[in-house]
């Protein structure tokens, strides 16, 4: 659920509205534990230069609202007035049904990995249909850990020189922001690609729902054995499904499947 903080800010919701966009809601950018007030402040700089309003931000390091944050943003308050807070990456991701992780790190999963540009037009179809989705974005230092990736449905890795690839906080939202308003721009007076309708993928909720339901049944199974590899092997089922694009129909009847079987054999 979102922290306090976002709650007392949904009158700002209603009522600062002169400088949200009308092009669309764009993707949820999630900050997970953003360490600097003034990397936000300019990450929702940014933001707004975009188009993007809609941020969310997991356990930020230091007090909010900050104002070090406000006086970087250069003006881009209504983002900072808008954002929610969250005390986990998962409860962050609960209501989005499509997630894109970005790093530059390489990870012992198997997943999509996308350019900025190739996930940008990505989004726009799958919001075209109704669909929500999200964009996270590391720590400063550390990035995001394994846990979070693995919530991603695909990797985002911006192609910068591999002699000196490092990008700042805002620097690398301001990327994937500007592709999104780029690719909305190049799609005017065109049809958007269609296929399955998007708006019933499932959320996030109801996949870490099933997840959690399959992991203990395989737990009492004895099957995420030994216990110093259950976390990577976790992590490995998790991401099989992902890349299933499951639809919230065929979870629940995953979620049945796992019930039946446990049924027929008597526990």
């Amino acid at each position: 659920m979102p922290d306090p903080v976002s709650q007392q800010r949904d009158g700002a919701r209603q009522t600062d509205t002169d400088k949200v966009p009308k092009s669309g809601p764009g993707p949820e950018i999630i900050l997970v534990h953003p360490q600097i007030g003034e990397n936000i402040g300019t990450t929702a700089r940014a933001m707004l230069n975009c188009g993007l309003t809609n941020l969310r931000m997991v356990r930020p390091r230091e007090a909010w609202p900050n104002e070090k944050a406000v006086a970087s943003s250069s003006g881009a308050t209504v983002v900072l007035d808008r954002a929610e807070l969250y005390q986990a990456t998962a409860e962050a991701v609960a209501d989005l049904s499509r997630v894109y992780a970005t790093t530059a790190r390489p990870r012992d999963m198997v997943k999509p990995v996308l350019s900025p540009r190739a996930a940008a037009a990505e989004i726009r179809d799958f919001q075209a249909e109704g669909g929500a989705a999200g964009i996270l974005f590391g720590a400063e230092r550390s990035g995001l850990d394994n846990d979070d990736v693995a919530l991603a449905d695909a990797i985002i890795e911006v192609p910068m020189n591999p002699e000196f690839s490092s990008l700042n906080l805002a620097q690398a939202v301001l990327i994937c922001a500007y592709e999104w308003r780029l690719a909305g721009a190049a799609d005017e007076g065109g049809a958007r690609r269609r296929g399955r309708p998007q708006a019933e993928a499932a959320t996030k909720v109801e996949l870490l729902g099933f997840f959690e339901h399959l992991e203990g049944e395989l737990d009492r199974a004895g099957f995420l054995y030994p216990p110093e590899k259950r976390s990577r092997m976790v992590r490995n089922i998790r991401n099989l499904f992902a890349r299933a694009d499951l639809t919230g129909q065929e979870v629940k009847t995953l979620r049945g499947i796992v019930a039946s079987l446990v049924k027929g054999r008597g526990n």
